[in-house]
């Protein structure tokens, strides 16, 4: 099997266009056409069905895209070992998070890290789906879970809770709850019932509120954690945040805060196989540097 004709194939399949994978790849959309269709008069099989609102891989098309993506992600590996085997940390790095620790916390403190390592190319890919680090969507992943997948690497990272928040102008006007039976007489903010969050315990306000008015008064649902966050900040009403988001923000007043949610401990995962990865080395002790610091 050629192995360019296989290259423009890996790209059109992930761009989903002829037009797309040209621009990856630096091609004439003509000229990505016809290494398609020479690799497809070569198999003997049809890899794309052709329509009028693009492509779609055949049957085919997805055996051979499967494989074709390991091969591709092991190359990526293979790159980034030698790479990492030098001994200055330089060259990129891949780093998923959730998202409001990615936006809150992690993001501010990047221009630190690109300051001291300024030849390490940073990614950040904030986003609270799982990506799969063993194929390579990222290199690190913070994570507020412990990791499912095998052959990964996991360093506890730090450990917080969360608590109920309002902001000042919130309760100016509607006064602070004493108890947890005042919250029926508020405006909460919570993660939807029916809705994975990015921890486990993301729906303890709701199981703190059991009477049937209180849970009436919920203003919002929300599933994204940093969205609750800025609708609290906003004055909206009460919501329960991680302490982190409100730490440096005197605005945001906790209220009941004798509850509170169960520990979260987040982690900082990586493949076995990128161990001995100077740039990963770095920016994990970059950042356990910096939560010492935060006081987690």
């Amino acid at each position: 099997m050629d192995w360019d004709k296989l290259r423009v194939f890996h790209a059109v399949a992930e761009a989903g266009s002829f037009t797309h994978a040209g621009e990856a790849l630096n091609l004439s959309q003509s000229a990505v056409s016809r290494q398609i269709s020479a690799l497809e008069d070569s198999l003997g099989v049809a890899l794309f069905h052709r329509h009028a609102r693009g492509l779609s891989l055949t049957e085919h098309g997805q055996v051979l895209h499967h494989t074709a993506h390991d091969v591709f992600a092991k190359l990526a590996t293979t790159e980034t070992q030698l790479i990492a085997s030098k001994e200055i940390a330089k060259g990129p790095l891949k780093v998923t998070a959730t998202a409001a620790f990615g936006a809150t916390w992690l993001t501010p403190r990047v221009g630190e890290f690109l300051a001291l390592y300024p030849e390490i190319q940073l990614t950040l890919l904030i986003d609270d789906t799982e990506l799969d680090l063993g194929m390579r969507e990222a290199d690190v992943a913070i994570r507020v879970s412990p990791p499912r997948q095998p052959d990964l690497i996991q360093r506890h990272l730090m450990a917080f809770h969360s608590h109920l928040y309002a902001h000042q102008r919130y309760l100016q006007r509607h006064g602070a709850p004493q108890a947890v039976s005042d919250l029926a007489a508020h405006d909460l903010i919570t993660y939807p019932p029916d809705v994975r969050g990015p921890f486990a315990t993301i729906h303890w306000l709701r199981s703190l509120v059991t009477e049937p008015i209180a849970r009436d008064r919920t203003v919002l649902q929300v599933n994204n954690l940093y969205a609750i966050f800025r609708a609290v900040e906003s004055g909206l009403g009460i919501g329960a945040l991680p302490d982190y988001l409100a730490k440096d923000r005197p605005e945001l007043v906790r209220v009941l805060p004798a509850h509170s949610g169960a520990q979260v401990d987040a982690f900082f995962v990586y493949p076995e196989e990128l161990r001995n990865s100077r740039r990963i080395a770095v920016f994990r002790d970059f950042l356990v540097h910096k939560v010492a610091e935060s006081q987690f």
